[in-house]
């Protein structure tokens, strides 16, 4: 008969939560709750004086034609991120799956990615793709391609792209390769007695049953590009060249520490608040009823 251990002390469950709940008020409640003060004020840059403008810094926001620009801009680095980081991370661990010889090695290489800061990230992607002494713009200035992330938008765009896919490949790769690993291999068997093709297999079979996997590595995905880029594009490109790599979460940053609109960054840190919320629940109430448990 199994033994379960069973704690009579009424607070013991809430003194084990404790220091969790600490961390998360002190970190996440109290700062989100300080942005939202902050945006129905205007503040001195030097602080200590505050006038109360109520909507003011919100009506603001939305009259402004380079605030929409962020948000297309943030639109287009998210899809890219999601959908170029799931993609090649799922045809690496259905390759690493595969591996028999070296299988280890092969595996730990592909997680390293996920253990270098953001910041060493984007430092390393600048170093490499920089127009003056990157390596790898050499050789595309040597193959006939005008790359110069710091005065085409594009090639801007790509870069930062890049560079967060990069970080983000190992994540996705550790959890595709335990989805793949738990998916029965009977039915891969079967399947292929039954005469079908390796790529049938997959889509017919194993993406199916990957979609709970795919589903919750969409989710992460789309807040990691919307939040934990930013140390990407300040070591990058600080949002540039112009605006065109000026994500949500970046231009929080620059209106607040160096345009000093303490109001107006707690007005957007809100808004994006809100976007983060609703396409959660976005993906959660539609995505949701596609994907096969």
């Amino acid at each position: 008969m199994e033994k379960r251990v069973v704690f009579n002390h009424k607070l013991l469950p809430y003194l084990l939560l404790a220091p969790q709940l600490m961390i998360t008020f002190i970190f996440f409640f109290l700062p989100a709750g300080q942005a939202i003060w902050q945006s129905f004020f205007i503040e001195s840059a030097f602080g200590g004086d505050e006038q109360f403008v109520g909507l003011d810094n919100y009506t603001a926001l939305f009259n402004n034609a380079s605030y929409y620009d962020s948000f297309w801009v943030t639109l287009v680095f998210s899809l890219l991120v999601a959908v170029i980081g799931l993609s090649v991370s799922l045809l690496l661990a259905v390759m690493a799956n595969r591996v028999i010889k070296g299988a280890m090695a092969y595996k730990t290489l592909l997680i390293w990615p996920y253990a270098v800061a953001p910041a060493v990230v984007g430092v390393l992607w600048a170093f490499l793709f920089s127009p003056a002494v990157g390596t790898l713009a050499v050789y595309l200035t040597q193959l006939g391609v005008n790359w110069n992330p710091r005065l085409d938008s594009t090639d801007a765009m790509i870069l930062v792209v890049m560079a967060a896919v990069w970080k983000q490949i190992s994540y996705n790769f550790l959890f595709f390769l335990a989805g793949l690993q738990s998916i029965p291999k009977s039915l891969i068997e079967a399947a292929a007695i039954d005469g079908a093709t390796p790529a049938r297999r997959f889509w017919t079979i194993v993406f199916p049953l990957l979609s709970p996997t795919t589903f919750f590595l969409l989710v992460i995905n789309m807040v990691y590009a919307f939040f934990e880029t930013f140390a990407i594009i300040d070591t990058t490109t600080q949002g540039g060249p112009g605006n065109s790599t000026n994500i949500l979460v970046y231009n929080v940053y620059k209106t607040a520490f160096k345009s000093f609109d303490y109001g107006s960054s707690g007005a957007q840190s809100v808004i994006l608040m809100f976007i983060v919320i609703l396409l959660t629940i976005v993906q959660f109430r539609y995505v949701d009823r596609k994907v096969q448990y």
